[in-house]
């Protein structure tokens, strides 16, 4: 049991007998040091309560170990599963992550690009914003610090894009939708980022494909508070008598979610069944869509690819030590998944 305690390296060092460099080279790979050496910093280790901080090493060397996550909204549980899976495949790949929330808030997210550069990090995977993001304090910052945007692709910022292939997605929506009942209106997303234009955009395309008139419900409100937004407009749409169908697919599940508590207040009953007056389908497999009631019929993103794709495109780049190289978008497909709401 540790007995003695020291406040850092250059102390344990002076106690251990052995110089501060090959103590700084054994936490960083104890294996790169001799046999007696590590044997002699090992006996010491277990004599004073000494352990570095992981962070301060990254600082001095010349390639930290440290990954920024940026997300827009860590209170979302879609981009809290988002970080959560970047993180883990960080880690796998021996780095540090952290993960940081700018709260819908482009001054906070500037303020995030600043302390993470201060920082000194391997790479980001950043999450902006969309619309509202400072355009060209992200262009500096990426200029600087390899970084790969995912969900929200803001054209030519970063090394990369990973996201979700948002036309891919709808057209499966909007073809099962009409296939299976009347064909939907759209319950649209307040504009916050490019994910909500690509969404209506792609709807209306394939309406038209499927010879239908497109039918587009704009909600008023901004913001990242999706339920509150889509109980409470979906309350005026409903009392107004402002659906066009019978049939509503909500540009996402957080969206959905409240649509469906407004439905059930408006004595509306959602279903597949005869005795249900309305079908309601969402976006995004959100981790609590399979627990609403009923439970709710989407468009599963692929998080498994997207993280771990996000992760090994940020690893090339770091690799390549900045190295000049044209900007990648990925994206992947969507799955369909069919539950009781629609």
């Amino acid at each position: 049991m540790a007995e003695l305690k020291v406040k850092n390296m250059e102390e344990f060092a002076a106690k251990s007998g052995v110089s501060r460099p090959t103590v700084s080279k054994y936490f960083n790979d104890p294996k790169s040091v001799r046999a007696t050496t590590r044997e002699r910093i090992e006996k010491a280790l277990e004599l004073y309560e000494y352990r570095p901080n992981p962070y301060a090493v990254n600082q001095n060397r010349r390639l930290t170990k440290n990954i920024g996550i940026v997300v827009p909204y860590v209170g979302d549980p879609f981009f809290a599963e988002v970080a959560r899976r970047l993180e883990w495949r960080c880690i796998e790949e021996g780095y540090l992550p952290t993960t940081f929330s700018s709260h819908g808030s482009p001054d906070h997210e500037v303020e995030i690009l600043d302390l993470l550069q201060s920082m000194r990090p391997a790479g980001v995977l950043l999450a902006p914003i969309g619309r509202e993001s400072d355009r060209s304090h992200m262009e500096a910052f990426c200029k600087e610090v390899p970084t790969v945007l995912v969900d929200a692709n803001i054209e030519g910022i970063g090394a990369a894009f990973i996201g979700s292939d948002n036309f891919q997605s709808m057209s499966l929506m909007v073809d099962y939708l009409c296939r299976s009942g009347e064909p939907p209106c759209l319950f649209e997303m307040p504009p916050v980022n490019p994910n909500a234009n690509k969404r209506r955009q792609a709807y209306s395309e394939a309406m038209d494909r499927l010879g239908h008139e497109p039918s587009v419900i704009r909600v008023e409100g901004s913001g990242w508070d999706f339920e509150a937004i889509g109980h409470r407009e979906g309350l005026k749409v409903l009392e107004e008598g402002r659906l066009t169908s019978k049939t509503v697919l909500c540009s996402n599940d957080r969206l959905a979610i409240g649509f469906l508590s407004a439905a059930y207040e408006a004595g509306h009953k959602v279903g597949i069944t005869d005795d249900c007056s309305l079908r309601v389908a969402g976006h995004d497999d959100h981790p609590f869509s399979r627990f609403t009631c009923p439970s709710l019929t989407t468009a599963a993103q692929n998080y498994d690819s997207i993280a771990n794709f996000s992760v090994e495109t940020l690893c090339e780049l770091i690799a390549d030590e900045g190295s000049n190289r044209l900007r990648r978008e990925t994206l992947f497909d969507n799955k369909l998944v069919m539950r009781a709401s629609a």
